[in-house]
């Protein structure tokens, strides 16, 4: 029996086994936000197929995502990036990932990790929808939004409410998957152990 998946992923080999593995699983490790966070400011204006075919040469390019690293990248390294046909050579995107890093690193600085910062706004337990059609989820919700405006306060770019609700969504943060979604009991099934993970983290009651 073929699995039920959301639309969104169609027929694409790449979309499916990003649905399948990483959409939705919730995240606490650093590292793999700031990834997400930055696939997610270089898709402006481009499909999510694109950004997942250039993820491997965007990762070896950008210093494995780590963001202490890109943080302190100099004009010469952003020259570079500039000129590597294998990214996305978009100048003003490329600049806000440097920016990104430099503000990622402040968070992690003030709050002890950037996913102690991040989950604050979801009152540190994932939010779940039931959504039986992609029509009806929103673009972005009041939780995107304040997360947005904080962010772009702190020094971030390319982080509008949209981007910002897409990020949380694939972070975990949010399960969207479709309640017809195979994913969609997998993940919730998940957020009893997060919930451990989460109080560890932050020593918050949950």
């Amino acid at each position: 029996m073929q699995k039920q998946r959301c639309q969104w992923c169609g027929d694409d080999p790449l979309l499916i086994a990003y649905h399948d593995q990483e959409w939705g699983v919730p995240l606490l490790d650093d590292r793999n936000l700031f990834a997400f966070i930055t696939l997610d400011a270089f898709q402006a204006g481009l499909s999510w197929a694109i950004i997942l075919r250039k993820r491997t040469h965007l990762e070896e390019a950008l210093a494995g995502f780590d963001p202490q690293i890109i943080a302190n990248f100099d004009d010469q390294q952003i020259t570079q990036l500039l000129h590597n046909p294998k990214t996305i050579r978009n100048r003003a995107k490329i600049a806000a990932t440097v920016a990104n890093a430099r503000a990622f690193v402040k968070v992690q600085a003030e709050w002890g990790s950037f996913s102690r910062y991040l989950w604050q706004f979801v009152d540190y337990q994932p939010i779940v929808n039931a959504w039986e059609k992609e029509a009806d989820i929103p673009k972005y919700t009041a939780q995107a939004e304040r997360l947005s405006q904080d962010l772009r306060r702190r020094g971030f770019q390319f982080v509008g409410p949209t981007i910002c609700y897409a990020f949380m969504q694939a972070a975990g943060l949010i399960n969207d998957h479709l309640t017809s979604c195979f994913r969609y009991p997998e993940i919730n099934a998940s957020h009893a152990e997060l919930r451990q993970r989460l109080r560890t983290l932050t020593n918050h009651q949950i």
